[in-house]
């Protein structure tokens, strides 16, 4: 109980002291300005901003300069446009006597909507603002919301009022109104021309077949036509027309039956139209139409067959079964180099699948149950093709062997296969310093697969 009396008597402090420096006329804005915009879109108007009823300071009022923008200045009806409001500056000022922290500004605002449309757009920004000193002017604020347009034209969008919300210790307003003549009315910021959804196009077209041989002709059907209009029947080639052509005319109820003699053998689709030429407004098709070709003549002709046989296997040889590493003198660790015993392998399976061959290395253990990691012996694999064979071989990457193993050279699925490979690495043991003085050994085991 007694910690919220404190922050009671606390509160009429501060508010009181923010009263004393309105009264001094350190919080109140410029006279109110005469409706004014610039080239760039900006305009300046004057307003009228009450502070909430906690802070006991009078009204602001000053002029609001202030910019609407769009991301869309020519959409078509049926479109959502975004609207941004920018306020670059306003006559309210801070409503409590001391600093008002970074980021407890949240605006709100409308903009008013003029012209082939009427009506309002709600905007909000976010909690962002830089800390303002006590009787400071609020900072600039940014808004943005969305609208639907509803009828085709010129739309005029003009900055209407907004609120800035504190939310620092008590959440605060501060309302700004637009004043002035005429009533609400600030001067236009922003100018969209909205566009009408085009005319829907009801006319189509069907075709009696989908091919034909040179000189063919290919009943035609098409429907939604103004009636008794003339309409053209033309083959088409890409954008262009071909020479295949026919007139007709729609019925009564807009129909369309003739036949067109398909001659040309570029012709790859068919379209009817009223009018001069083809458009997707006051026409119909293009409906796939296949010319086919002559056949070519007929020839004598014999199958050849030859037989691959005796496929063999996939397999590998290595040259020696043990590898001895340089001797390292006792102290600084220090590495041991060596070369595993050379490995051949051969593809003799045919087709295309590829191989990979890997190794990995047990801990090396030494006298008295001294260990050196596995991870420790490294290498550097090399692989070669022999002359003569389909495949080519890739060397896997430089680095540790360790337990859980590594590549040590590969030919990929789908590749060409075939043929011999010798596969090479120089080894590399490094060892940690002062390890304990004999031999170390270790199992290297190479797998094909």
């Amino acid at each position: 109980m007694r910690t919220r009396a404190g922050s009671s008597r606390r509160w009429s402090a501060a508010f009181g002291a923010a009263a004393l420096a309105a009264a001094a006329g350190g919080v109140l804005g410029p006279p109110a300005a005469a409706q004014s915009q610039t080239p760039s879109g900006q305009v300046e108007f004057p307003t009228r901003c009450l502070p909430p009823r906690e802070a006991a300071l009078p009204a602001a009022e000053g002029p609001t300069t202030a910019r609407i923008t769009v991301d869309d200045p020519a959409p078509k009806v049926g479109d959502t446009v975004t609207v941004t409001y920018q306020v670059t500056r306003t006559p309210a000022v801070n409503p409590l006597a001391g600093e008002l922290p970074a980021d407890v500004l949240t605006p709100a605002g409308r903009i008013l909507l003029g012209g082939a449309q009427s009506g309002e757009v709600t905007v909000v920004g976010a909690r962002r603002n830089d800390p303002v000193g006590a009787g400071a002017a609020l900072p600039a604020v940014t808004m943005t919301g969305t609208f639907t347009v509803t009828a085709p034209g010129a739309i005029t969008l003009a900055p209407g009022g907004y609120t800035l919300h504190t939310s620092h210790l008590l959440d605060l307003d501060t309302s700004c109104a637009v004043t002035g003549a005429p009533v609400n009315g600030a001067p236009v910021s922003g100018r969209i021309t909205a566009s009408p959804l085009p005319r829907a196009n009801l006319r189509s077209l069907a075709l009696g077949a989908a091919y034909g041989k040179p000189g063919a002709g290919v009943e035609v059907t098409g429907a939604g036509f103004a009636p008794g209009a003339a309409v053209t029947v033309a083959g088409r080639a890409g954008a262009a027309e071909t020479a295949d052509r026919v007139a007709a005319t729609a019925d009564g109820r807009g129909e369309v039956r003739t036949r067109l003699p398909v001659t040309d053998r570029a012709t790859t689709a068919v379209v009817a139209y009223e009018g001069p030429a083809w458009s997707a407004q006051e026409g119909s098709g293009p409906a796939a139409y296949t010319v086919l070709a002559p056949a070519p003549p007929r020839a004598a002709a014999q199958e050849v067959t030859a037989l691959v046989v005796d496929p063999g296997a996939l397999s590998m040889t290595q040259t020696g079964a043990s590898l001895t590493l340089g001797a390292l003198p006792y102290g600084p660790g220090s590495a041991a180099p060596g070369r595993i015993g050379t490995v051949t392998v051969k593809d003799a399976r045919g087709g295309a699948r590829g191989w990979t061959l890997t190794g990995k290395v047990t801990a090396f253990t030494g006298a008295g149950g001294a260990e050196v990691p596995g991870a420790s012996l490294s290498w550097t694999p090399t692989c070669t093709a022999a002359p003569g064979g389909a495949g080519r071989c890739a060397a896997g990457g430089a680095g540790a062997v360790g337990p859980q193993g590594a590549v040590l050279a590969s030919v990929p699925d789908g590749a060409a296969a075939g043929g011999t490979f010798t596969v090479d690495a120089a080894v590399t043991l490094t060892l940690p310093p002062y390890t304990p003085p004999g031999a170390y050994r270790a199992v290297l085991t190479l797998t094909l697969s």
